[in-house]
């Protein structure tokens, strides 16, 4: 693929501009009827397998969390779904936008990622009513599996 092609590809591959790489193993947790399908489809199409289900039982690259407001604790969820990936690994916390049943405030997903000692590498639209926020586990830090 020439270099033009895979900026076409970044430009329109939500997967792609969220860094999901060919062979990685995803895990998706908060899969529910609401999720936003093209997305998932498009994982899939660029790790090139099926996203691992919240049984998955090793430790995952990457991991796609779908969270409500009404999902519970969002830093518990984070703290939680940080024991799923490996070291240096990424979460893709998905949130209903603004305006959407279940939307979480920014503020709220920012202070849930610090309480859990994650970074925020990036925020974005991923689809009609989803937002996503990647957040990256630290360098150093060892999966807890």
């Amino acid at each position: 693929m020439s270099a033009t092609a895979d900026h076409a590809e970044e430009r329109t591959n939500p997967a792609v501009r969220l860094g999901f790489q060919p062979e990685q193993v995803v895990q998706e947790i908060g899969f529910d009827d609401d999720v936003d399908q093209e997305l998932r489809e498009a994982i899939e199409s660029v790790i090139g397998s099926d996203l691992m289900d919240e049984d998955y039982d090793d430790v995952a690259d990457a991991v796609v969390l779908w969270f409500r407001d009404e999902d519970g604790d969002l830093t518990d969820a984070l703290v939680d779904a940080t024991t799923y990936i490996e070291e240096g690994g990424a979460i893709l916390l998905l949130t209903p936008k603004t305006g959407r049943t279940g939307y979480v405030e920014p503020s709220d997903i920012s202070e849930a990622a610090t309480t859990a000692g994650l970074t925020a590498a990036k925020s974005v639209s991923v689809g009609k009513d989803w937002s996503g926020s990647r957040l990256a586990t630290p360098k150093g830090a060892k999966s807890k599996r």
